[in-house]
């Protein structure tokens, strides 16, 4: 960033980032964490209450369901999460809107501004993110921010902030180049997020050991799934037990597990729960990308075995009368066989596809594991569009699409669903107008 003409555009921005630091992802937060002293960060709360959430799956839906919990009890929220699916303003979200071009710009410019103070600090695209979103969000005085981790726990951007609430959701394997394949390491990874004498919650109970003895090093309390709080039930009509008791809870569509972590960690940061703000706020959640159904489509970024067995289970439990097709792209550094076993039973054939960018896997290499798997191959996209393109003029109306394996592979799934919704309700109002 030695260019000193800064961009006045979020484009031209977020161009300017990438292109920034010699590696998209540096962990450690020694030159973030310089930077957010010479803006001030480190000096007050970031607001009233912060709540951080760290996982392998489950953040997204958490903090979702947090945001929308927080601001059916009438607190004003922020709340911070990676990565987008359509545009970077989904980012960060202020009272429940996404932050306009402006906001993020002039966070940027603030980021630019404290990191060439002194002896500059190179920081990666998200570290000016996440900086620029923790500076928009202690000038706008909220109530709550919610923040989800980026990438690990202990040296994610994100962990320059100290939480009121410590949660974590799951711990599995995922970016094991970054964090190893050692489900103890990640734990503890994952748990650098706990502070001294700060409550954790762990929304699993199948989290590694290592979880509990960082918070026993450190002295924060736990409250864990199935002994401080549970959920009992399935589906609508569930109920959460903890300090407070709430029944006949709706279905939110997301995991239940995390939204009896997302309401016992409201609970330890003050809240006083309405049980029927609880009902509005859980019947009314919504998250792109996490089984997301857009008629016959399904669309969830699923991209890991952990997150691929969710998957199998919630689609076994809303059967069809037709046939499941996998629309499946994945990157290379992803446990493919685990997603693709994981999903088997419920898929009755697959639609491989391949990504761009220098970490993509084919939809060649996708197509010979399925037939490792004894899956039946249909096509092999050359894009996740002209997959869907392809597949969409060969659907019966029973059948449905699971459209799954990366963010990418949604998002541009998302993108093309839309603009046909869009082109389709163009259609009928020239007709109506004729």
């Amino acid at each position: 960033m030695s260019d000193h003409t800064l961009p006045d555009t979020l484009p031209a921005w977020l161009a300017r980032l990438e292109a920034a630091h010699p590696v998209g992802i540096d962990l450690g937060l020694e030159r973030v964490a310089e930077v957010a002293r010479r803006m001030g960060l480190l000096d007050a709360p970031l607001c009233d209450r912060v709540i951080t959430v760290a996982g392998t799956n489950g953040k997204g839906s958490t903090v979702a369901m947090l945001e929308a919990l927080a601001r059916a009890h009438g607190l004003s929220t922020a709340a911070y999460t990676s990565p987008h699916l359509l545009r970077y303003n989904e980012r960060l979200r202020l009272d429940g809107q996404e932050a306009d071009d402006a906001t993020l710009i002039a966070g940027f410019e603030a980021v630019e501004a404290a990191r060439l103070e002194g002896e500059p600090v190179s920081l990666t695209y998200f570290e000016v993110g996440t900086l620029g979103a923790l500076w928009a969000i202690a000038r706008g005085q909220m109530d709550l921010a919610i923040l989800e981790v980026g990438l690990g726990g202990r040296l994610d951007a994100v962990n320059v902030i100290d939480p009121d609430v410590a949660v974590i959701t799951t711990v599995a394997q995922d970016h094991a180049a970054f964090l190893g394949t050692d489900l103890q390491g990640i734990g503890r990874e994952k748990a650098g997020i706990l502070r001294a004498g700060r409550p954790a919650v762990l929304g699993s109970t199948t989290l590694p050991d290592s979880v509990r003895q960082v918070a026993s090093e450190l002295g924060a309390a736990v409250h864990a799934l199935d002994e401080a709080f549970r959920r009992e039930g399935e589906g609508a009509g569930w109920a959460f037990r903890g300090p407070q008791s709430i029944t006949d809870l709706p279905d939110p569509g997301l995991p239940l597990d995390n939204a009896a972590t997302a309401l016992q960690a409201l609970i330890l940061a003050g809240l006083d729960l309405e049980e029927a703000a609880c009902r509005r706020a859980l019947a009314g959640v919504e998250l792109p990308g996490r089984m997301q159904w857009l008629g016959q489509w399904c669309l969830d970024v699923g991209h890991n075995p952990h997150a691929a067995g969710y998957l199998a289970q919630r689609l076994e439990a809303r059967p069809c009368q037709g046939r499941t097709v996998g629309l499946l792209g994945m990157l290379a550094d992803k446990d493919a066989d685990g997603v693709i076993a994981a999903l088997s039973p419920v898929v009755d054939a697959w639609v491989p596809v391949s990504l761009a960018g220098e970490r993509a896997r084919t939809a060649d290499d996708l197509a010979e594991r399925l037939a490792r798997h004894g899956g039946a191959v249909w096509h092999r996209g050359s894009t996740p569009v002209e997959a869907a393109d392809w597949l969409a003029a060969r659907l019966a109306p029973e059948d449905r699409v699971l459209v799954c394996g990366s963010f990418f592979t949604v998002a541009e799934v998302l993108e093309w669903r839309l603009a046909a919704e869009q082109t389709a309700g163009e259609d009928t109002a020239i007709e109506g107008a004729r």
